[in-house]
């Protein structure tokens, strides 16, 4: 079973691996959860091409010279198959390097 991620108030996901960042580095930090809600602002328009979604959020985070992408993944959130188009119960995950430290993040749909 899901549960909701604990963020900061500022949107970043709680995890021991937050110790590792510099100030700057944990602003740039908070590209992850901005492009976890880019694509559920996508998803809520009417957008449903992953495709779309994943280059938007990789835009996004792609624009600090901090970060560094391992992986963004839009997947069913029963099966981890990926997706063609969001939907309902749809994963949005990643995995960004900011600086040395790998972060985590997602959000289902």
């Amino acid at each position: 079973m899901a549960v909701p991620t604990v963020r900061d108030p500022d949107g970043l996901a709680l995890s021991s691996r937050n110790a590792y960042l510099g100030e700057k580095e944990r602003t740039a930090a908070l590209l992850l959860s901005e492009s976890l809600n880019l694509a559920k602002e996508i998803w809520l328009s009417g957008g449903t091409d992953t495709g779309l979604v994943k280059n938007r959020m990789r835009a996004l985070i792609e624009g600090n010279p901090l970060a560094r992408i391992d992986y963004v993944s839009i997947a069913d959130g029963d099966t981890l198959e990926e997706l063609d188009r969001l939907r309902r119960s749809a994963l949005v995950s990643l995995a960004v390097n900011i600086g040395k430290t790998r972060l985590i993040d997602n959000v289902v749909l």
